[in-house]
């Protein structure tokens, strides 16, 4: 009786810790607009309760995701692709009404970082300039027809590119790539780090598969720039996790959220744990530490070509933040990328409160067992005490 009764209440904890209200209407859609696949744009719509959310992701100019959140349910993408594609494609993307935009965002990923880790320390900031070598900027990749990746079913396309200027062939038998996956309702992703999301989120994994690194002690690192309102800037945060089955071991999860001085409801967060995968497999061995390091101010200049000036329009350096960071991959005293030639990283961006790790069902019932018996066994064994205290003798022996 009372096993059962702590089993549903552990249960009845778990279902309220994994549940989540949010649902949303999801569709995937290729160039809107656009019979051609000469350029990449990704339209994911999240329709929920009287809300919308939108990520565009595209690879024209630099690779990046716009993402704007409405409260209608109702609000339309709509692309002007003549000025889209041309040298000024300011306000060639909107979101109709206009009116019901409540919050805007977008992360461009701007270059990818090789550099000599001499000491094998595995840490950017102690890299001295002569280590590193030329950056490969992303606006100036060649990128694969996404359309033929693109899987309604799952709600995932991938996005691929190579170096256009590549004289040390490194780019001769690898790629680089950004798969994009959206989500329906909530749960935990199906591969490590088996990120727990909401309908709120999108995944993005980052992906360097082949690729011939320029020396046998290169490390890569990815630079990447956020925009926020000028009356506000993104903040990194170092959150500390729990140590569950999805990913043993990895104790932090780091997150970029707005931080407005009036202290605004508009959430759009950036989420990952600290860990990338040096093989497909991506197990416990596979793992690899990742770190990420300080923001820092682009002083309103962007120098990529990307389609945030389509939005945002030609005021994005003068009304709006821009703060560039990097992120990392590696461990002091561990193997170079050499050695697997493999590097995946995935993360989470969306609308609203980032998802907090909470303890899985298994590790809740674990617990539950191992609290519960010794609780049972006292029970009972009171009981018994009891029975035996009130257990009345008699001298009389009956006779056979």
């Amino acid at each position: 009786m009372c096993t059962g009764v702590w089993l549903t209440v552990i249960f009845a904890l778990c279902a309220g810790v994994l549940a989540e209200e949010d649902r949303r209407t999801v569709s995937l859609e290729y160039n809107p607009g656009y019979p051609k696949s000469s350029v990449n744009l990704l339209h994911i719509k999240a329709v929920g309760s009287d809300s919308t959310i939108h990520y565009i992701w595209s690879t024209i100019g630099a690779p990046a995701v716009l993402l704007i959140y409405t409260d209608s349910e109702k609000s339309q993408l709509q692309v002007n692709w003549t000025r889209l594609l041309s040298p000024e494609p300011y306000g060639a993307i909107s979101i109709k009404p206009s009116s019901s935009v409540r919050y805007s965002t977008a992360l461009l990923f701007s270059r990818l970082l090789e550099y000599v880790d001499v000491n094998n320390t595995a840490d950017l900031s102690r890299i001295g300039d002569t280590y590193f070598y030329p950056s490969y900027d992303l606006s100036d990749f060649l990128w694969e027809n996404a359309n033929t990746t693109l899987n309604s079913s799952s709600l995932s396309a991938n996005l691929t590119g190579y170096s256009s200027s590549d004289p040390t062939g490194s780019f001769t038998n690898g790629s680089l790539s950004i798969r994009v996956k959206a989500f329906e309702d909530s749960g935990r992703d199906n591969t490590s780090p088996h990120l727990l999301h909401t309908a709120n989120c999108s995944k993005l994994e980052f992906l360097l598969d082949g690729i011939n690194p320029r020396g046998n002690r290169s490390r890569f690192a990815l630079e990447m720039v956020t925009v926020e309102k000028k009356n506000g800037h993104k903040k990194m945060q170092s959150v500390h996790s729990i140590d569950d089955e999805y990913t043993p071991t990895i104790f932090e999860v780091a997150q970029l959220v707005p931080d407005f001085p009036n202290n605004s409801n508009a959430q759009g967060f950036f989420q990952w744990k600290s860990v990338a995968y040096g093989s497909k497999k991506r197990t416990r061995a596979d793992a690899v530490p990742c770190r990420f390091y300080k923001m820092r101010s682009l002083n309103n200049t962007l120098t990529f070509p990307n389609i945030l000036y389509a939005y945002f329009g030609e005021e994005l350096d003068n009304k709006y933040n821009l703060e560039a960071f990097n992120i990392s991959f590696g461990i002091s005293d561990g193997d170079f990328y050499e050695k697997s030639k493999y590097l995946s990283w995935s993360a989470l961006i969306g609308y609203g409160t980032p998802p907090k790790d909470t303890f899985s069902i298994l590790v809740i019932c674990i617990m539950a067992i191992a609290l519960g018996t010794p609780i049972v066994l006292l029970i009972i064994g009171a009981i018994v005490v009891t029975v035996m205290k009130n257990k009345v003798y008699s001298n009389y022996e009956p006779i056979n």
